[in-house]
């Protein structure tokens, strides 16, 4: 064979061989994307790439000139996830390292495991939710040693739950099976009621049993300490419940709002499965409002949940009490999705969005947010006064201003009040504080309103045509109730001022406050008449307001049947001067006046102006806009009543020393609501202003604040906030625009 002919074999060998390889690259890759395509798919798909929920960013509070109340910071969460350790990566290590790395840098995680973090271990299930011991409750009865034990305790106990329809075997039928069948059916029969620590510790479970079990059923390394295994089990333990069959939870988040330098200690550490999302808080641009705005946490009870509708998950955060929760709807945004790729580090490769976030709605209240300051000041130096001079540390106080014919709240205070911004790190010194601070007393604080019930009684009276406006009826100082039963004690009341006010009209008995004339109105009008003019009114009724309230009392003979009582004429003429069982709240109070000085019109009290779109670009909804009612007054009732007020301030008036200082001429009724004994009177205040064309209503109560001209001060600084010519651009430039 010559040298030509052996260079051609070989080039023949060298393309077969080439020619082989690429028939067997050729039947790999068709193998591959054909004969296994989908399984490849799935597998890829899993190993790098994840979906992911995308939390939006919930909508701006502001107030009714666009100042912000709330906003957003944006800030970072920390979620444990398994699917991020590589191989080799032991979990309970990954998971101890990361919980020991928060606990020296003082970062709160979320562990709900019911038993204290350290020895001596004991259970803290009276800590939990309903919610959550639920939660607890399916994760014991997944651990079948858990759930033998108590069975079989319960079939020993069994008058311990109602457990009727269980069959519990005896005599030749009681074989282990059987027995072993009906204690699965009695411990399944387990409510969150019947679940307490008793229980568990009579069943032989105690904090060492239980946590030893875990220990056994989550393969927790004998090298770690009781102490080490007791942090791990709290994170596994919520890793547990997301894997049990009713889960309807996402990825556990470890830990909120973490800062930028704890990540940094992450990233250098290189803690496995740890996950950093970008996420927002609630940012507080004012110290004031506090329970106006309300907070916001995550859901905690099964009725929350229920209540809030489709498309929530356990671990969304929403609106817990005032406006965050009242305006759920409007505040909260729609979550993104975006799929993310990581390499086998788990480190993250790629990600794009296949929904985009849409964050909430800009909520506009009716609030303004320098009258409300004013009025939460006000109340704080003069309650703060009143407690230096007498030590009455107990005291609060509630005020609400209204719009005249809007229903618009401008302000709701109480006092004394809370920072939101620390609300979580001050909650125990809140809860235990003898102020009250949490109560909010604008709106759930019911007092009887004394005096300030007087103007609407004299509507009633004109209107009923059972007095005239120049009727003048004689007041020597106490007034006799007519209808006497034979060989019973005759009924009288003293009027305040001892030697009486003589004769007065209407108008002069307003201004005088004069209880004999209001004695005989009541006795006059009869309480169903009293009672139906002062529903029309708003008082004993729903206010609407939106962030809820108590409604209050209307004394009469249902209310006092109700407490197994007889109701008496003489019960009826004393709730014609504000006192016997009625009972009001600050705002049905404003209200009430700003409805009387509208001439009838009374509207819903609400706090919602407008909700808009988060970019500004769509008007969602707006507040209310029509009266709920109209009561009838004519022109004469409107101007007596007004004027008996309007003289109150003025001079010879029994607060003109005080609205003398006022920059508008205002009409204005104290109360003293009498608490009876050796208990301080509580101390009531309502006006309008200006007299001529009224703008604001307002109401002030101030608990064991004494007799009601002691507000008067309190009520000119409000006055005076809101119209004093430096404040008129403030109040009325810029509405519904946001500020720059």
């Amino acid at each position: 064979m010559d040298h030509k002919e052996t260079q051609q074999t070989r080039l023949y060998l060298l393309a077969g061989f080439l020619a082989a390889v690429l028939l067997v690259y050729l039947g790999v890759l068709y193998d591959t994307q054909v004969n296994h395509y989908d399984d490849y798919l799935a597998q890829s798909i899993r190993s790098i790439a994840r979906p992911e929920k995308v939390e939006a960013s919930r909508g701006i509070i502001t107030d009714r000139n666009g100042r912000p109340l709330v906003t957003n910071r944006s800030t970072y969460t920390l979620t444990f996830d398994a699917s991020l350790l590589k191989t080799g990566d032991d979990e309970n290590e990954a998971i101890l390292r990361l919980v020991q790395l928060c606990q020296d840098n003082g970062v709160d995680w979320n562990d709900n495991l019911p038993i204290s973090r350290t020895a001596p271990f004991s259970y803290t299930i009276d800590q939990l939710t309903d919610t959550q011991k639920g939660r607890f409750l399916n994760y014991l009865l997944s651990l079948s040693q858990v759930k033998k034990a108590l069975g079989a305790y319960l079939l020993e106990h069994t008058w311990l739950i109602s457990a009727d329809d269980v069959e519990i075997p005896s005599g030749e039928e009681a074989d282990e099976k059987a027995l072993a069948r009906a204690a699965d059916e009695l411990a399944e029969k387990l409510t969150t009621q019947d679940l307490t620590a008793g229980l568990l510790n009579s069943a032989g479970l105690s904090t060492a049993t239980l946590l030893e079990i875990m220990r056994e059923n989550l393969e927790i390394p004998d090298s770690f300490s009781l102490n080490e295994a007791r942090l791990v089990l709290g994170v596994q333990y919520e890793l547990s419940l997301r894997k049990l069959p009713d889960n309807t939870y996402d990825a556990y988040i470890l830990a909120d709002d973490v800062d930028t330098s704890f990540i940094s200690l992450l990233s250098d550490g290189g803690y496995a499965g740890a996950k950093i999302s970008r996420s927002t808080v609630r940012k507080y641009d004012t110290t004031y409002a506090a329970h106006i705005l309300g907070i916001v946490g995550r859901i905690d009870t099964q009725e929350e949940k229920d209540a809030l509708g489709e498309g929530y998950n356990w671990d969304d955060l929403v609106g817990k009490s005032g406006v965050e929760a009242a305006f759920e709807q409007y505040l909260r945004g729609t979550d993104g999705r975006r799929v993310v790729s990581v390499n086998s580090d788990g480190k993250i490769t790629g990600e794009y969005y296949s929904t985009d976030p849409q964050p909430g709605n800009t909520v506009e209240l009716t609030i303004d947010l320098e009258l409300q300051q004013a009025v939460e000041d006000a109340l704080a130096e003069t309650v703060g006064s009143m407690n230096k001079e007498d030590g009455i540390v107990e005291r609060g106080a509630g005020a609400a201003v209204v719009k005249v014919g809007s229903g618009e709240v401008l302000s709701l205070a109480s006092y004394p009040t809370y920072d939101l911004s620390t609300y979580r790190q001050d909650i125990a010194a809140l809860d235990s504080d003898p102020g009250r601070p949490l109560n909010n007393r604008a709106t759930y604080g019911a007092y009887p309103p004394g005096s300030t019930f007087k103007p609407l009684v004299a509507v009633a009276a004109l209107e009923e045509g059972v007095v005239s406006l120049t009727e003048k009826i004689n007041d020597p100082g106490r007034w006799y109730y007519p209808d006497i039963i034979e060989g019973t004690q005759t009924w009288s009341w003293k009027c305040w001022k001892g030697g009486g006010h003589g004769r007065v009209n209407v108008t002069q008995a307003i201004t005088a406050s004069c209880n004999t004339f209001f004695h005989e109105m009541g006795y006059r009008l009869g309480i169903e008449k009293l009672d139906e003019y002062a529903a029309a009114f708003g008082l004993g009724q729903p206010t609407g307001i939106e962030i809820g309230e108590r409604t209050g009392t209307l004394a009469g003979p249902e209310e006092r049947a109700a407490r197994g009582e007889t109701w008496y004429g003489g019960d009826t003429v004393q709730a014609a001067i504000g006192q016997s069982d009625n009972l009001f709240t600050p705002i049905q109070l404003a209200n009430y006046i700003a409805t009387l000085v509208s001439g009838g019109k009374h509207y819903d009290a609400h706090l919602l102006k407008a909700v808009k779109s988060y970019d500004n670009a769509e008007v969602v909804t707006v507040g209310t806009t029509e009266p709920a009612n109209i009561i009838d007054i004519s022109d004469s009732t409107l101007n007596a009543v007004k004027k008996g007020m309007y003289d109150y301030t003025q001079p010879g008036g029994m607060v003109y020393s005080y609205f003398k200082d006022c920059v508008v001429s205002a009409g204005a009724k104290t109360g003293t609501a009498q608490l009876g004994g050796d208990v301080k009177n509580n101390g009531v205040f309502v006006c309008f202003a200006p007299y001529e064309e009224p703008e604001i209503a307002v109401a002030i109560v101030i608990e064991k604040g004494g007799a009601g001209a002691a507000l008067a001060s309190t009520a000119v600084k409000i006055l005076n906030a809101y119209f004093d010519q430096d404040e008129i651009g403030t109040v009325t430039l810029g509405e519904n625009q946001l500020l720059q």
